[in-house]
């Protein structure tokens, strides 16, 4: 697939999403490219009748960008409650886990969505495996964050350590850096969640276990909706 059809897919299953918005919602809004999309269509829905929304974002690069189309935003401890948050996911295996955070929000993401009513996650189909072998992110505080990648290394994880685009280590919304861990298969995703939530240092890893409850995935020819939970 190449990169123009991709950016269909990704604007189809946006629309589709939003469909799924109410007047009158609190809606978590997530992060990354299929996001951008799906915030589009939101704006186009909140113009054309008039919805009260409020949106409260996972990154800064949400935020902005909602803003910029005229979506009113709150911080997450701003609001009471959150109706719906609509999110991507870098992939979802066939028990509907997940795993989050190639662009580096996954601690704001997570915050948003166990304080969310519901959860959806919007995809194209390249995103659903059978298991799940994507690079787990972890954000990390610094200090220390060199001994915690030691730790790692000697536990067979393949730790490396996120690079910016401008040299030197990536960091974070929250000042954090970012491990991935080139894991050639995750086979027990929640055992090994609990393993990291366990590590000092880890601030939140990228495994979203237990929390989606409908996935839209798009096809070639249309929208698949599943509800996981």
């Amino acid at each position: 697939m190449n990169s123009a059809d991709q950016r269909e897919l990704k604007k189809h299953v946006g629309k589709e999403a939003v469909k799924h918005v109410k007047d009158g919602m609190v809606l978590g809004l997530g992060s990354g490219t299929t996001i951008k999309y799906m915030v589009d269509a939101l704006s186009e829905r909140i113009k054309n009748e008039g919805l009260d929304i409020i949106g409260v974002p996972t990154s800064n690069k949400t935020k902005r960008y909602a803003e910029s189309l005229g979506i009113t935003t709150k911080d997450v401890d701003k609001v009471d409650h959150i109706d719906l948050t609509i999110d991507g996911a870098d992939q979802i295996d066939k028990n509907f886990q997940g795993i989050k955070g190639g662009g580096a929000a996954h601690l704001m993401e997570k915050i948003v969505a166990i304080n969310s009513d519901r959860n959806m996650w919007i995809v194209d189909e390249s995103k659903m495996v059978k298991k799940l072998n994507y690079p787990l992110p972890l954000e990390v505080i610094p200090y220390g964050s060199g001994q915690l990648y030691r730790r790692l290394n000697r536990m067979g994880l393949h730790p490396k350590f996120r690079q910016s685009g401008h040299g030197g280590k990536l960091t974070t919304d929250s000042g954090d850096y970012i491990i991935d861990l080139g894991l050639p298969e995750i086979t027990t995703p929640v055992q090994l969640g609990e393993k990291l939530d366990s590590m000092t240092g880890i601030v939140e890893h990228g495994l979203f276990l237990n929390i989606v409850n409908t996935i839209i995935v798009e096809h070639a020819d249309g929208p698949e909706t599943i509800e996981a939970r």
